[in-house]
Order: C-alpha cells, then sequence, then structure tokens
C-alpha cells in the first residue's frame, strides 16, 4: 500500500482572512513518513523524492504554472534541484525539522534564496535552532492543533517584529478556525479552511429566477433547446454574454452568432451548462468577489474529477454527465440562499445523484466522497474508496492534475469572455 500511497499529489489552498486564495500547497502523500531518521524513512525518502520528481517534470509547465505554490522539500527534493522546475516567483521552498538540523540541507536553501526563491518554515517551533534561522524565513507556518498559545502568541508577535508572513496550519475546525482569526495570522490553511465558502452568493429567490429555471433546464435527461433558448431570451443580459462568448475568438467562427439559437448550436450543451453556472455566481453588476471565484473553481474542479473518476469506477448506476453535474452541484447551497435538499428537489437529476449529496450513500456516494477526500489529503481513505470502486490507485494522481488543467482553462476561458461581456454591456 505504501508504495501506491506514494503516488498521491494533491492542491489545498492557503487563504487570507478574508477568504482569498493566495497560494496553494502541493501536498503528497509520504511526505510526512519521509521525515522519520531511521533507515526506513530514508528509503521512503528516496522514493517520495523520485516519485515527486519524475512527476513534477511531466507537470509543472502545465498545471502548476502561474500559480504560486507551497511544497515541503525533503533534503533528497534538494539534492535532486527540484525547485529549479519552478519559476522563483511561483515557488515557496517549505522545510521542516529534517532539512533545518540537516547543515548540507540548508545550504541548498540557502543558495535557493539568493537566487530569489521565498522559503517558509514549516511546523515552526519556539526553540532556539528556529529562532536562530528566523531570518532565513519569509514565512513561518504555525500548526495550531499541536501548539499552546501562547506559544502562537509569541511567535507572531516575534515574526511580525522582523517582517515575516505568519500562516496558521491544520486549521480543521471551527475552534481553529476562529482562534486563526484571534491570532491576527497573514493566512490559513487546513481541510476547514478549504471548506469555508464564507458568504451564500445569493438569496432564496434565485428560485423563481430565469438563472434557476434555466439551470433546472439544461439538468434535464434531454434538455428542451426551445425551452431553454426561450428562457434566454427573456434575460437581456444572458442573451448578451451568450452572443459575446460565443462571437469571440476562441471559437473563431467565419460568420457572427445573430440569435440565441444559433448561439446554443454553436456552443453545446455541455459548455452551455457551465457558463449558466459561472453567469449564476456574478451579482447584478457583473461582479465576482475571490469567495465567490473560489466556490466556484471547487464546483467546476469536483465537476470534472467526477466525471472522469466514473469512467475508472465499477459497476457505476449513474452516466458520466450526471456524475459531472453531482461535482457540480456540491456546491449549489452556496449559490442559492436555501438547504441543499430543497433545491435539489426542484432539480431533474437523478435520485443516485440525490442520495450521494445528500446522504453520502451508495456507489456514487463513495465517488463523491472520494472527490471530496482527494481535496483534503486524506490518504487512507483515498486508498479506502478507490479500491472499493475498482479504481486503479495509480491513475488517481494524473487524473486529478489532468482536470486541474482542464478546469484552468475552462476558467481563462469563461472568466475572460463574461467580463468582457459585462464590462461591453456597460458601456453600450
Amino acid at each position: 500500500m505504501a508504495m501506491n500511497t506514494s503516488k498521491y499529489i494533491v492542491r489545498q489552498p492557503i487563504k487570507n482572512l478574508k477568504g482569498k486564495t493566495l497560494a496553494y500547497e502541493i501536498r503528497y502523500a509520504g511526505e510526512d513518513s519521509a521525515y522519520d531518521s531511521g533507515e526506513s524513512g530514508g528509503g521512503q525518502d528516496f522514493a517520495a523524492a523520485d516519485t515527486i520528481y519524475n512527476f513534477l517534470t511531466q507537470n509543472t509547465d502545465r498545471s502548476l504554472k502561474g500559480t504560486m505554490s507551497f511544497m515541503t522539500f525533503t533534503t533528497n527534493l534538494l539534492m535532486k534541484q527540484t525547485p529549479k522546475l519552478f519559476r522563483p516567483s511561483d515557488l515557496v521552498i517549505q522545510v521542516d525539522d529534517s532539512v533545518i538540523i540537516h547543515p548540507l540541507a540548508m545550504r541548498f536553501v540557502e543558495r535557493y534564496s539568493k537566487e530569489g526563491y521565498q522559503v517558509a518554515a514549516n511546523e515552526f517551533q519556539f526553540t532556539q535552532r528556529y529562532i536562530s534561522l528566523l531570518d532565513r524565513f519569509d514565512y513561518i507556518k504555525i500548526n495550531f492543533k499541536e501548539t499552546g498559545d501562547t506559544s502562537i502568541r509569541n511567535i507572531v508577535e516575534m515574526a511580525r517584529s522582523m517582517n515575516k508572513k505568519c500562516i496558521a496550519t491544520h486549521v480543521d475546525d471551527e475552534d481553529l478556525y476562529q482562534k486563526a482569526f484571534i491570532m491576527e495570522v497573514d493566512a490559513m490553511e487546513g481541510t476547514y479552511v478549504a471548506e469555508q465558502m464564507f458568504t451564500t452568493v445569493h438569496s432564496s429567490s434565485y428560485l423563481q429566477s430565469n438563472f434557476f429555471q434555466l439551470l433546472v433546464a439544461i439538468t434535464k435527461d434531454e434538455p428542451d433547446v426551445t425551452e431553454i433558448e426561450q428562457i434566454i431570451s427573456m434575460d437581456a443580459m444572458l442573451t448578451y454574454s451568450l452572443l459575446k462568448i460565443v462571437n469571440s475568438a476562441y471559437f473563431a467562427l467565419r460568420n457572427r452568432a445573430t440569435d440565441v439559437s444559433q448561439a446554443i448550436i454553436i456552443l453545446g450543451l455541455g459548455q452551455l451548462r457551465q457558463w449558466i453556472y459561472l453567469m449564476g455566481s456574478t451579482n447584478t453588476e457583473g461582479d465576482m468577489d475571490a469567495t465567490h471565484e473560489e466556490f466556484l473553481k471547487t464546483s467546476f474542479m469536483r465537476a470534472t474529477f467526477s466525471s472522469e473518476l466514473i469512467k475508472l469506477a465499477k459497476d457505476m448506476p449513474i452516466s458520466r454527465n450526471d456524475a459531472y453535474l453531482m461535482g457540480m452541484f456540491s456546491t449549489l447551497n452556496y449559490l442559492i440562499a436555501a438547504p441543499l435538499e430543497e433545491i435539489l428537489a426542484e432539480i431533474p437529476i437523478s435520485m443516485d445523484v440525490k442520495a450521494a449529496l445528500l446522504l453520502h450513500e451508495g456507489r456514487c456516494g463513495l465517488l463523491y466522497d472520494l472527490v471530496l477526500c482527494y481535496e483534503r489529503a486524506d490518504w487512507p481513505e483515498i486508498s479506502r474508496l478507490a479500491e472499493e470502486l475498482g479504481i486503479p490507485l495509480n491513475l488517481l494522481t494524473n487524473t486529478y492534475f489532468q482536470c486541474l488543467e482542464e478546469v484552468n482553462g475552462i476558467w481563462q476561458q469563461l472568466t475572460h469572455e463574461a467580463g468582457s461581456a459585462t464590462a461591453e454591456s456597460a458601456q453600450s
């Protein structure tokens, strides 16, 4: 099992106190065991280093390019010059106790720092060896689950006096989440942080809106294009935005689409569904704040990941399209201020999907839980669920990052075109 789990890699958000994602931490199964100073630990470190290095060699220029990433580097990863796979502006080299007590490893860290890479002390301890190295760190990461309040307060005050930024880690419940605010850290991460959406986007009146009617229409087993066209045509903003997207350079049309019917045919129902969900996230001025942006990215990622995993799973009672909707609708109660049970009761989706989203039941519930566990980097549960679903363990990480690359492309296109449509609409 150890050989399989060492290949799991996931990104988790690091957010400021306003909920904006500042960076992502790249986490990999086996990183904790790599710090074992014993003989077996060293072997696992070499194995983990090879796995991570090989994976990053293939993926850094795609899924991980252009975003700030924190990543824990063992001595072996540093010696393999793994940081060089990233641009200095895209990477924070995160080091733990095993590197801090290793003279040769710290020389590597100092060299990378001189080349422009930022450095973070992970699991910072209020001890002499950490304090003596404080000037070499740009970020101080504090384990809020294991560190006492007095030590946290002292570390934050000391770091502030030296212009270092503090990040609370292992913020896995509401109490720790509130403590991070009280201690006035600069950012935080953890399972609770990743799942927090902070605010709902719209009121329950959206259940009667054009947006919700369109959402219901597009999720039918056999969507009625005429009905969809009528709903869009009744809303000037929806009509304008749809035509703007379809006539963009992305589609490179020889002739411009001049009506909603043509636009729907060109866009296709798959992309139309994504566009509808994006349009539903914006407020009346067409703006989207950081919180809404993060939950929409989560929706798209869950949807895409679910629809790819179902191709690998055995004996699934739903289609790939249903799996996509399951992931997409997992955050719907943040888009509409109403209980998820009430929202799903109005949408014509599979009962298996509803049981998965509401009760985590059945094989669909297992698939949904696998997606959520992957977000949380819950390695033992990932292995258990994947095996129960018949999904090959060695395919999970590549599938995840292929989905991430696809979602990034969708997101850039949708937000660019939706933003252009809103801006031009405001000028006209």
